[in-house]
């Protein structure tokens, strides 16, 4: 009689595959958190930054774009190592640790600035109606319903392949600065080794709303958040790191397509911009309508998936402070207050943007020079907390780490209160 093969378990199946495989699958079980937030980073406030920066100055701060890739990572990587080894969100740590009052302080400051973010983020969204020929009241109510729908699908993981697309639609800056055909040796040459205009008072203020526009406070809430979510363990820690690594590379090479179209496009022709909408109708007729309706359908993707995050992270960091039930894998039943929250926000910024003839520009402004006021805030919060043993253990920030950390906020913070102050004096933008 034949002695049948003893079927191998799953366990030895899993020893058999490659090393290389296993660590493959592993990346992307754990992909998503780091390049969303990244990715949303470059929302419409920051491309209209970018624009303004290739359209006033050309090439020139091309450099800058790549050099920020730094802060960003380390800013984030802080809220990664957070989330994957306490297994808890950024305000239920502050909450937990430092007590209700600064928890109240931290979740005021953030719900201010998250709803201004959220404002400008529809009228990103507005802004691309007009490239499209689009009624933006229409579009802006449309970006509503959609951004509710999708928070109540009931999945995380369905929400983060919906926001990882809207990733795609961003990537589409990038064609667009093929189709502005710039000079490759005048990238190299005046955007990374050419001089720098410092002394030119505009260019520094680009220097600070750039340098406002990588680091949001909504991003480190929100990170952490997808982070305890996704459900991301300290053993996946390195995988993490890669996720954020990718995405901060990712949004600035971004940034650097769209100082490199409208520099191609405008800046040659002295034509000035106020906002991203405003570039991609300018360069149309220089391009061709095609480049200018891929530009501003990476508009659309950029604010649809920043207003995503700044929702979720709102909504997120109050369910975690006052013990709501707060995830994306709860039914809209089980978690009303966290769902109703997120609806609540989105349903108020998209209404704010359909008042008849409000200043969008002014405002957008505004609220990019209010971010440096908050900024000091959520980094300090953070980097206390990424030093104390008490949550971390072991794996606290190195003495390297807390240079690099506390560097990057002190130059974050000093351009971005210099950058307010004049905002109020009237004497930016």
């Amino acid at each position: 009689m034949a002695v049948l093969p003893v079927p191998k378990s799953p366990t030895a199946v899993g020893r058999e595959m490659p090393k290389w495989r296993r660590l493959a699958i592993r990346l992307m079980a754990v992909v998503g958190p780091g390049i969303v937030v990244a990715f949303a980073d470059t929302e419409a406030g920051s491309i209209t930054t970018a624009a303004s920066s290739g359209a006033q100055f050309g090439m020139k701060l091309v450099l800058l774009q790549l050099l920020l890739i730094v802060p960003l990572f380390v800013v984030q990587e802080m809220t990664v190592r957070l989330g994957t080894v306490t297994g808890k969100g950024h305000a239920q740590l502050i909450r937990e640790n430092y007590g209700l009052f600064w928890c109240w302080v931290s979740l005021g400051t953030m719900l201010v600035t998250n709803i201004a973010a959220l404002v400008t983020e529809f009228i990103g969204i507005a802004g691309a109606a007009l490239i499209f020929g689009v009624n933006a009241n229409v579009m802006v109510i449309a970006a509503a319903t959609i951004l509710i729908g999708v928070s109540l699908s009931g999945a995380y993981k369905r929400a983060e392949i919906w926001a990882l697309g809207l990733c795609l639609l961003e990537l589409l800056f990038i064609p667009a600065a093929f189709a502005a055909h710039p000079s490759p040796m005048s990238i190299i040459k005046d955007g990374i080794f050419g001089s720098q205009p410092l002394a030119n008072r505009e260019y520094l203020l680009l220097i600070a709303s750039n340098i406002g526009a990588v680091i949001m406070p909504w991003m480190i809430f929100y990170q952490q958040s997808a982070t305890v979510d996704k459900g991301i363990k300290v053993r996946d820690l390195n995988f993490a790191r890669i996720d954020t690594a990718v995405g901060s590379v990712a949004t600035q090479i971004i940034m650097v397509a769209v100082v490199v179209t409208t520099a191609a496009t405008l800046f040659v022709r002295h034509i000035s911009v106020t906002d991203a909408a405003h570039a991609a109708l300018a360069f149309i007729p220089l391009t061709g309508r095609a480049s200018g309706i891929v530009f501003g359908a990476g508009l659309v993707g950029a604010s649809m998936l920043g207003a995503f995050v700044v929702s979720l992270a709102t909504a997120w960091a109050f369910g975690e402070a006052f013990q709501w039930p707060c995830s994306l894998n709860y039914k809209c039943t089980q978690a009303k207050r966290f769902y109703g929250m997120y609806a609540a926000i989105v349903a108020l910024a998209a209404g704010i943007v359909l008042i008849p003839n409000l200043p969008l520009v002014r405002i957008t402004l505004y609220v990019e020079a209010f971010n440096a006021v908050v900024l000091p805030l959520v980094l300090g919060f953070l980097l206390v907390m990424a030093n104390d043993k008490k949550i971390l253990g072991d794996r606290v920030n190195s003495a390297f780490g807390n240079v690099v950390a506390i560097g990057v906020s002190l130059v974050c913070v000093s351009l971005g209160l210099w950058y307010f102050t004049l905002t109020m004096m009237g004497q930016a933008g």
